[in-house]
């Protein structure tokens, strides 16, 4: 069989796996990127990035493990602090992860990433890519998957009303790279903190352009006191972190105390509505695309799922593709790609929407549970690795409740 063509359109974490995975795979594939290796390692952060151990798995079985000693992630702890009760930890507990995560900033990711792609004999490009752009790369591809999700090609993509929870911002986003944190004292882990009616706080250690760092990440509200991040210069930025850390958060403060800014690019602040979209996009001549990861299912990131699901979706995808072999890429194959994606994603969505509402009483009730009983704070920290488990015991209020009752002779607080 002669090797099938492939385009690629955008080079982030689902195109530059999936495109590494297709090569290793026998295919010819084309990446197309906006963006050079050096201006993104020159660049803005892009995200928070934290990574699961599935993800991780997908990365290492295409040899793209190239930060061993890099700082991990070994645990995720829980915390909800009533903002009318600055200090006060109305829940606290922490586990470790069955497998440590990992974050490493973009910035020194993709570069890796694309010098990893081009060895092993991808076609590398740097163009902005627009409709005629399209048009040309599915004359002169088999098939063309656009993994960009900015831009004009990424509204080319429909949205799923049916699919799709919200129509609007949820949070009020900001990202703060840090040097000079003080560590947990355990282990490390994602310190995530709930203040009811205000927002979230977590943070994580990660690697960054300058080495060992620590991202702090905010959501705020819509209109709330945290949402407080337009307009403001570097300075004023890790600032403004701070005081929202002093004023709800006195014990992350507390670790905070000698922080100081990465670089001047290492904040980012924004918001977007979470959306589920149509995966095939039709050119003017008639011709399909096939989106890919956040061009397709772009999540809050309060769960911390964006990497984690490009990853997966990369995986799904690869799979896909190479079981198909030599049949034609139809409509009807491209749409199926994603479906089987989506079986997946979907609980992910599902489980990061209901994360954005305020938590019924049964979700609260766990999470208390969880500080007494390890199996409980085990089993909701390593669902951040595998979200559909999710759905088995802790989404709604009967199966929390038999869940609960199959804990026999667990101590557990009352309601």
């Amino acid at each position: 069989m002669a090797q099938r063509s492939i385009t690629i359109v955008g080079a982030g974490q689902s195109g530059l796996q999936l495109g590494v995975g297709l090569l290793d795979a026998g295919y010819t594939v084309r990446i197309v990127s906006n963006r050079t290796p050096e201006e993104i390692a020159g660049g803005r952060v892009s995200s928070s990035q934290c990574m699961f151990g599935q993800a991780l798995a997908h990365e290492a079985k295409l040899g793209l493990d190239l930060w061993p000693d890099a700082p991990t992630v070994d645990g995720i702890g829980f915390t909800v602090a009533p903002a009318e009760a600055p200090g006060v930890k109305a829940i606290d507990w922490a586990h470790r992860l069955d497998r440590p995560a990992q974050s490493i900033d973009q910035r020194v990711k993709f570069p890796a990433f694309m010098e990893a792609f081009v060895q092993r004999g991808g076609e590398l490009v740097f163009e902005d890519a627009g409709v005629e752009e399209l048009e040309r790369y599915t004359q002169e591809s088999e098939l063309v998957l656009v993994a960009a999700g900015k831009g004009e090609i990424a509204r080319l993509f429909e949205r799923d009303a049916e699919r799709s929870t919200y129509d609007a911002p949820q949070r009020a986003l900001a990202l703060t790279y840090v040097h000079g944190m003080r560590p947990r004292d355990e282990y490390s882990a994602v310190a995530f903190n709930l203040i009811p009616a205000v927002g979230e706080y977590f943070t994580f250690p990660a690697l960054t352009v300058s080495g060992p760092c620590d991202i702090m990440v905010f959501e705020g509200i819509p209109g709330g006191p945290m949402d407080s991040w337009q307009s403001l210069t570097p300075e004023q930025h890790l600032a403004n972190s701070l005081e929202i850390l002093k004023t709800y958060l006195p014990w992350e403060a507390e670790r905070s105390s000698d922080v100081r800014l990465t670089d001047d690019l290492g904040i980012l602040q924004g918001r977007f509505a979470p959306t589920i979209r149509r995966p095939l996009a039709t050119l003017p001549s008639g011709r399909t695309v096939l989106g890919m990861a956040d061009v397709v299912v772009l999540n809050d990131p309060i769960t911390g799922q964006g990497s984690n699901n490009a990853s997966k979706c990369a995986a799904s995808y690869l799979n896909s593709i190479v079981a198909h072999g030599d049949l034609p890429y139809t409509r009807e194959f491209q749409q199926s790609v994603f479906e089987r994606y989506w079986d997946y994603a979907q609980f992910v969505a599902g489980w990061t929407n209901a994360l954005l509402a305020p938590p019924p009483e049964h979700v609260l009730n766990l999470l208390g549970a969880a500080g007494v009983v390890p199996e409980i704070a085990g089993r909701f920290v390593n669902g951040f690795d595998f979200p559909p488990d999710f759905f088995e015991w802790f989404m709604d209020p009967d199966s929390a409740a038999r869940y609960l009752d199959s804990l026999q002779g667990a101590a557990l607080p009352q309601a």
